[in-house]
């Protein structure tokens, strides 16, 4: 059976994909950006992403572009927004469709579109470049919501932690499920793809406080 190609005559905005990474350092927690080496806004600062190849998904290219344009690889991205204002992007029509992580702080490289990647502390983040200082805005507000509720930032997350008898269930609904080693350690099991994910009750407390002070979030 031959290819049939299908032409519509209404018109299509451009799809992008973009990135907000927080990242955890032990002590505070700041987030990933990359200064554009090209037009619009050349030399601005502004999250990894581009635009979505006509084979991938949104989150197959968030993930493609993290990794071209800053080096950090298997980041467990998540959509938390689309971005739909007509005049978002100089260059034509483009929609966003925004994901977030929360990750080790590891080392990046700017590469592909972006001439430098670096993190910065949420306090000392510049103007950014298109609508991207509402989407870390929401980005920031997401992650306070879900901190409290839900497991995320698994990668930032150490392989063992020392059990501690006064933790329940109740108090904890981000576990699923609990066994106690022969060694005295703990293993949390049960999320949605069947790994086993462990993490410390003190890093992940730290997290938590960290995201729900106000003062840890300035954002313009």
């Amino acid at each position: 059976m031959s290819e049939q190609s299908f032409c519509y005559k209404y018109p299509h905005p451009s799809v992008t994909a973009d990135c907000v990474i927080f990242g955890f350092d032990g002590v505070s927690i700041k987030v990933l950006l990359i200064q554009r080496g090209i037009e619009p806004f050349k030399g601005k600062w502004a999250f990894p992403g581009g635009f979505m190849k006509i084979s991938e998904t949104a989150e197959e290219c968030a993930k493609r572009e993290l990794e071209e344009e800053t080096g950090l690889k298997n980041a467990s991205v998540e959509q938390f927004y689309t971005f739909s204002d007509v005049n978002r992007d100089p260059r034509e029509r483009v929609i966003t469709v925004a994901h977030y992580a929360l990750v080790r702080l590891s080392e990046v490289k700017g590469g592909d579109d972006a001439s430098s990647a670096c993190w910065f502390s949420m306090a000392e983040v510049p103007s950014l470049a298109f609508d991207h200082d509402r989407i870390l805005r929401m980005a920031v507000n997401r992650l306070k919501e879900r901190i409290c509720f839900e497991p995320i930032g698994f990668e930032l997350l150490p392989e063992e932690f020392d059990y501690d008898p006064e933790l329940t269930e109740r108090q904890t609904p981000i576990l699923t499920a609990r066994r106690v080693s022969s060694d005295g350690k703990v293993c949390i099991e049960g999320y949605s793809n069947g790994a086993i994910k462990v993490f410390s009750i003190q890093e992940r407390n730290s997290i938590r406080t960290l995201i729900m002070e106000e003062d840890s979030f300035i954002t313009k």
